[in-house]
């Protein structure tokens, strides 16, 4: 009887202290490239990393670190969550031209609408159809898409296709800037920390980039203008993914992996878009309040841009296949993707 207590007893206390193992605090350490005030730091990375420490009990905490402070340059971002070097972050996989091919269909020109939201349902859906292999040395949370890209310069702003000729332009990817330099324009590659000293050195001349990353760039002092296309199809945009490192994930226990799973997929993919919208109406607004000239083109111009644009989809069609990827299967399930997530209010945006 004594023997059976004592085993009882201590079976009970290995019991207690693999349950006080089991609930110790996972610290998970991840990072952006950009201010904390700028949208989707504001609306999406925090509130989400508050989230996923509520619903953890407190046993996940989520420490958030903007402007790359844990090392690294933006452009090397996939490479530091793969590698441990931090345990996740943001990721715009276009900073690496030719590395993720296929995310590139989700960035075409006209290829999805100019509600942040529903396009990043669509990159969602695209993300699992074709790009989960290319990522698949970390864990993928969320997939999404920002705003309409804007045409910001100094000077008068856009009105016709041939006012883009001899403009310096800075373009964030691939597709972007291949579209820029169908425009006459000499596109510039660079991310976006980059921007604000290449515009005010005269690097550049403008750029490309959303309504809700002016202010944090400040674009209202740094240019005069802002230039959309006419209709309910972005210019350009960019694609993202919002990621861990694949064996921190995979150490949580069970419970946890579960919170960081409730937060992850369709979920945290249009959250992470709607946090776009709101900071699209936010720096659109300040833009206007500084007095900045607020311009869309005709749907005359934007037309012209629009067959350029085909023009860019071809020729990237072609290279892509080349390579041996089928390119036109890419574009046909980027834009079925639209279609299927595209709700009423991208119809009107």
């Amino acid at each position: 009887m004594i023997s059976t207590f004592k085993s009882a007893a201590l079976a009970a206390l290995l019991g207690l202290t693999a349950t006080q193992s089991f609930a110790q605090e996972v610290t998970l350490r991840f990072q952006h490239f950009v201010s904390p005030k700028s949208a989707n730091p504001k609306y999406f990375i925090e509130p989400w990393a508050e989230k996923v420490e509520r619903e953890s009990n407190g046993r996940i905490k989520v420490e958030i670190y903007p402007f790359m402070q844990l090392g690294g340059k933006a452009p090397s971002q996939y490479d530091l969550i793969r590698d441990g070097a931090i345990d996740g972050g943001w990721v715009i996989p276009g900073y690496q031209p030719g590395r993720f091919p296929e995310a590139e269909a989700m960035e075409m020109p006209f290829m999805v609408t100019k509600s942040a939201e529903d396009a990043s349902r669509a990159a969602w859906v695209f993300t699992q159809k074709h790009l989960m292999d290319d990522f698949r040395d970390v864990h993928v949370i969320a997939a999404h898409m920002h705003g309409p890209g804007i045409v910001h310069k100094k000077g008068q702003s856009i009105a016709a296709v041939e006012d883009f000729k001899g403009l310096k332009l800075r373009g964030p990817s691939r597709p972007a800037t291949l579209l820029l330099k169908k425009l006459g324009a000499t596109p510039i590659g660079m991310p976006v920390p980059a921007f604000p000293e290449a515009l005010s050195k005269g690097v550049v001349d403008g750029g490309v980039i959303t309504w809700e990353m002016s202010p944090s760039l400040k674009l209202n002092e740094l240019t005069d203008s802002h230039t959309d296309v006419a209709g309910d199809k972005s210019l350009y945009n960019l694609y993202f993914i919002w990621a861990m490192n694949k064996a921190k994930y995979q150490s949580l226990p069970d419970d946890l992996k579960a919170v960081i799973d409730a937060n992850s997929g369709m979920f945290a993919s249009a959250w992470a878009g709607r946090a776009h919208d709101t900071g699209d109406v936010d720096g659109k607004g300040l833009m206007q309040a500084d007095g900045n000239e607020i311009a869309t083109l005709s749907q005359a111009e934007t037309a012209r841009i629009t067959t350029l644009g085909d023009e860019v989809i071809a020729d990237w069609i072609a290279d892509i296949t080349r390579k041996g990827l089928d390119g036109a299967q890419l574009i046909e399930d980027a834009r079925a993707a639209v279609a299927e997530t595209r709700s009423d209010r991208a119809a009107t945006n």
